[in-house]
């Protein structure tokens, strides 16, 4: 039955991209009305096609997201919010998921009220006000969680955070405690992190060098050292944290360092969303054009697909 239902799938995906979005206001009315609070419109079937069609390389990501999703909405009463935190080097979908996942949980994706993101360089860019910045950051969770317990909060390049800023979300994270107002167990929680790019990229290398499928690639064989990488950066916004100390992180998501192929994948994908022909030629000079590690044997993109928009420009 569940072939049949990826094969359904598959086939309306390709008879397009509207009826993708048929699937995700059918998916909101197979839940309990109160998970479309807010402007909460989860289409987790719409989010699956698209990042069968539009997410390269991260079979992982893809698994571990869409499987945690659906079991977190498909409880009426979860024991705490949804934590999951990104990791994996730049220009390999951390973003993008992140983005995807806005579009096809809100009904206004990005321009939901109830989205709210969070960066160090843009929010907290001052280590001497850490101070005010905790009490800052503690008075807007709490208050946009009494306003819509189903609020999603994305906190970027968490490598960059000030350590112990972020533990003022710990009363937010876990199972024991109670917003005023609001069941803020609904939320969810999204940290993004360049942390364990590397030991990642050291697995897939050496998954490729024993010329096994990257699609062999669990999430037991980089968990651990994405874990120690990151408790052990002094530099690192979960450097020292309870929420770590806690448990309080539901899933580690890795992504996967990105191959010739999936670059080129990444070069069509732009070159649609941008009305241009897809042209073979272009598609293999852009490719070319990247810088590939390790520097004797070229198998991944040392920048995923993030200069693929620019390069693009440059071969037109």
């Amino acid at each position: 039955m569940a072939g049949r239902l990826s094969l359904v799938l598959s086939v309306v995906w390709v008879a397009g991209s509207g009826l993708c979005w048929q699937l995700s206001s059918l998916h909101c009315s197979l839940y309990s009305s109160s998970a479309c609070d807010c402007s909460f419109r989860p289409g987790l079937d719409a989010l699956e096609c698209d990042l069968a069609r539009n997410l390269f390389g991260q079979h992982l990501a893809q698994e571990l997201v869409v499987k945690t999703l659906r079991q977190f909405m498909e409880t009426d009463y979860p024991s705490k919010p949804l934590v999951l935190s990104f990791h994996g080097w730049s220009g390999t979908g951390k973003t993008f998921l992140s983005s995807l996942l806005v579009k096809h949980l809100y009904r206004d994706g990005s321009r939901s009220p109830y989205v709210h993101h969070f960066s160090p360089v843009l929010n907290f860019p001052h280590a001497q006000n850490l101070k005010q910045y905790k009490e800052n950051l503690k008075q807007w969770i709490q208050g946009n969680l009494t306003t819509c317990g189903r609020s999603m909060f994305v906190f970027e390049e968490m490598d960059k955070m000030h350590p112990g800023l972020i533990d003022v979300l710990v009363p937010f994270l876990g199972p024991s405690w109670v917003v005023i107002g609001s069941n803020y167990k609904k939320a969810i929680f999204i940290f993004i992190s360049n942390s364990g790019g590397d030991d990642i990229n050291r697995v897939a290398l050496k998954f490729w060098r024993e010329r096994r499928d990257r699609e062999e690639i669990q999430l037991r064989d980089v968990e651990s050292a994405i874990a120690n990488t990151v408790i052990s950066d002094h530099e690192h916004g979960f450097w020292q944290s309870e929420i770590i100390k806690q448990n309080l992180i539901d899933v580690i998501v890795p992504f996967l360092p990105l191959r010739p192929n999936h670059v080129r994948q990444c070069v069509r994908s732009e070159l649609e969303q941008q009305d241009l022909a897809k042209e073979e030629d272009i598609v293999q000079s852009v490719a070319d054009s990247l810088v590939y590690i390790p520097e004797d044997e070229k198998v991944f993109s040392s920048t995923g697909c993030k200069t693929v928009p620019s390069r693009i420009n440059y071969y037109l």
